[in-house]
């Protein structure tokens, strides 16, 4: 997993999973990197081949993360994988989904 700050946003790439082996790590790296000035995070998950429900946990728990200081969360590029998971569990919804 790689993690760059911009200005204003965390930028998260290179995420092989999301799973009950990966999710806490994620979760864990994404709130050390954290700074005050961040109102976005993007979740670069191009590479991502699996999403179980314990990276919906870690997805949700950044999520709330940010809603607590009126940031964003938004996941580029989901690989057909994952942008089906989020479909299928309404994350979609809640997640800026952006396609470059």
């Amino acid at each position: 997993m790689n993690i760059h700050t911009n200005e204003n946003s965390l930028h998260v790439s290179e995420v092989p999973e999301l799973n009950a082996t990966t999710a806490g790590a994620f979760r864990d790296q994404i709130k050390s990197g954290l700074q005050p000035s961040h109102t976005h995070i993007d979740l670069d998950l191009s590479q991502t081949k699996f999403l179980d429900s314990s990276g919906l946990g870690a997805l949700i728990s950044v999520h709330k993360i940010m809603s607590s200081r009126k940031g964003v969360v938004r996941i580029i590029n989901p690989t057909t994988q994952v942008q089906q998971i989020l479909e299928l569990t309404r994350m979609h919804r809640i997640f800026e989904i952006v396609r470059n």
